[in-house]
């Protein structure tokens, strides 16, 4: 039987610090929005923090469906943005569920939850696109394997994230 094309909505998972500057915190709420605009869903780490909770009031305010993975037992905690707020209990460890919920990353500057998230995506071929954030040679077998790329404002993350989609 030939298999049918997916119809399920594309999940973009949006990762960076919890504190974060007010230039990445533009970013990522624009970030947030485009996302919502194109019909897609965003994935946070799900916290009123940061670039998490800058990209969720983003895709909120422009319509948008946001998912957040939280790492407590409770919502204290989580962005109001958020429309499903899934409650793992696991600490950094939801890091793993944030990145293969994900069709592809967006990953924006943050510190070493990041950077695992983004190492996670990677471990598991998960497109990853870099805004504002700098990949080191450490890198350089995924950017040559095409799972690792930058962009250079939202509306190129966004590109990118399309193309890596097959949508135009």
């Amino acid at each position: 039987m030939p298999k049918r094309p997916s119809t399920r909505t594309p999940v973009i998972g949006v990762m960076g610090g919890s504190k974060a500057a007010p230039a990445v915190v533009a970013m990522a709420e624009e970030l947030g929005a485009r996302i919502a605009r194109r019909g897609w869903v965003l994935l946070t780490g799900g916290r009123n923090q940061g670039v998490m909770a800058a990209a969720s009031r983003g895709a909120k305010r422009a319509g948008g469906t946001v998912i957040g993975i939280l790492p407590d037992t409770t919502a204290h905690r989580a962005s109001p943005d958020l429309d499903f707020a899934i409650l793992t209990g696991m600490g950094d460890a939801r890091n793993l569920i944030n990145v293969l919920s994900s069709d592809v990353v967006i990953a924006c500057p943050g510190k070493m939850g990041t950077l695992s998230e983004i190492a996670l995506a990677l471990n598991h071929a998960r497109p990853v696109i870099l805004l504002g954030f700098e990949a080191g040679p450490l890198f350089d077998s995924y950017i040559r394997r095409s799972l690792l790329t930058s962009a250079a404002s939202p509306a190129d993350a966004i590109t990118q994230t399309a193309a890596i989609l097959g949508a135009t």
